[in-house]
């Protein structure tokens, strides 16, 4: 018999439990140690203790986290991520484990208020984003409105959910009132408690009254006769063809100027006719 033969027979065969364990273990040593490049593939693996074992690698980044956030069943590794503050310090980081749906509420709760302000308006708008935390985001961008710029306040008018909406409406700006009008969110309900605010100005009260959208609604035209701001004109504009009763109703409000209420009596002296 050769001498290599005999080495071969007299070798054990590696049990297969075994093999796996070695396998494993280089595996959760790869994590360990892989340079950039190679994590990304890691971070592909489908087991727990090698995911857990990556976010110890000190070439881990933003850009892996990001990757590996973009995966499903990730409850114990994101615990593990929060746990581990340095890596939740990148603001992309933060959005991503709080907009994940396997991100435990206390910990999307905790990083919520350290988000700025339009990822928390991208957690508004992102379906499937539980109702509590979208909730919480909303209340949150509601708190900074008075503090925010110009632009922010456009952006927001733009693409503001209803909540945002309302808060945008009660602080008047024209500008900013303008744009709410359009966002398909504004409700019917939040403008009507709009007009009859002292921010409706003049000014404001006209903005409505010329919107394409608004203008044509029953009860916003009403509340619009109803404002002791609104300019003459759309008093001449909105009372032809109103019922009596309705104009009855207006002449019965305390708070119409004498001058509008003139405009309301010959209505309705044209409506007996």
């Amino acid at each position: 018999m050769s001498q290599e033969s005999y080495i071969e027979t007299a070798t054990p065969a590696i049990p297969e439990n075994a093999r796996t364990a070695l396998n494993q273990s280089d595996d959760l040593l790869e994590a360990l140690t892989a340079d950039k490049e190679r994590l990304f593939a890691v971070i592909q693996s489908s087991r727990e203790e090698v995911l857990l074992a990556a976010l110890r690698n000190p070439s881990l980044d933003p850009q892996h986290l990001l990757t590996l956030l973009k995966r499903r069943g990730l409850g114990a590794v994101i615990t593990a991520m929060y746990a581990c503050k340095p890596l939740v310090e990148a603001s992309s980081v933060k959005f991503a484990t709080v907009a994940h749906p396997d991100t435990p509420p206390h910990i999307a709760q905790t990083l919520l208020p350290l988000l700025y302000i339009f990822d928390l308006l991208k957690l508004c708008l992102i379906p499937g984003v539980s109702a509590d935390i979208r909730l919480a985001a909303e209340r949150k961008i509601v708190q900074q409105i008075p503090t925010q710029p110009l632009g922010n306040k456009l952006t927001l008018a733009r693409r503001g959910t209803a909540a945002i909406l309302e808060a945008l409406l009660r602080e008047g700006a024209h500008n900013v009132i303008e744009l709410c009008l359009d966002n398909p969110h504004l409700k019917e309900g939040s403008l009507h408690q709009f007009l009859v605010s002292a921010h409706a100005t003049a000014e404001n009260v006209s903005l409505v009254a010329r919107n394409s959208r608004w203008k044509s609604r029953p009860n916003i035209r009403l509340a619009i006769l109803k404002n002791p701001r609104t300019p003459l004109i759309w008093y001449t504009m909105f009372l032809p063809g109103l019922p009596a009763a309705t104009l009855r109703d207006l002449l019965a409000s305390p708070r119409l100027t004498f001058a509008q209420k003139e405009l309301v009596r010959q209505a309705t002296h044209h409506c007996h006719l």
